[in-house]
């Protein structure tokens, strides 16, 4: 087994090589963090409001994309609709070192975010 995985890896490094050299330029600026989703990306820019209201030192949230679940929803808090559920990991960029929290954004009708939620530290 070990064997079929290091000449599994073997093969495919040198595939990997020229792809990796491309992206990866010193003389080249940091790339700008755009969400795969405008769902994901409107729960960011609401949650940047209310946090940066409450913390003002937070610059920016980077939400761990791959490891999100998103669900479709068809239920209902009270008479409000929530379509899609959003949890993951995200990290809030301080001066301070920064720990993962729970990220939870509930989206309604038409993409409208109704709640965004980070766990404490």
């Amino acid at each position: 087994m070990i064997r079929k995985t290091a000449l599994a890896f073997l093969l495919c490094a040198p595939l990997a090589a020229p792809a990796l050299a491309q992206s990866a330029s010193p003389a080249s600026p940091a790339p700008v963090e755009k969400p795969a989703s405008p769902e994901l990306a409107a729960c960011k820019s609401t949650a940047m409001i209310a946090i940066t209201a409450r913390e003002p030192e937070i610059k920016d949230i980077v939400i761990d994309e791959d490891g999100l679940t998103i669900a479709t929803s068809e239920t209902k808090v009270g008479d409000t609709p929530i379509t899609r559920i959003i949890m993951g990991e995200a990290y809030l960029r301080t001066d301070r070192s920064d720990k993962p929290r729970r990220f939870l954004c509930l989206l309604g009708e038409k993409g409208k975010v109704l709640l965004t939620f980070f766990t404490q530290r």
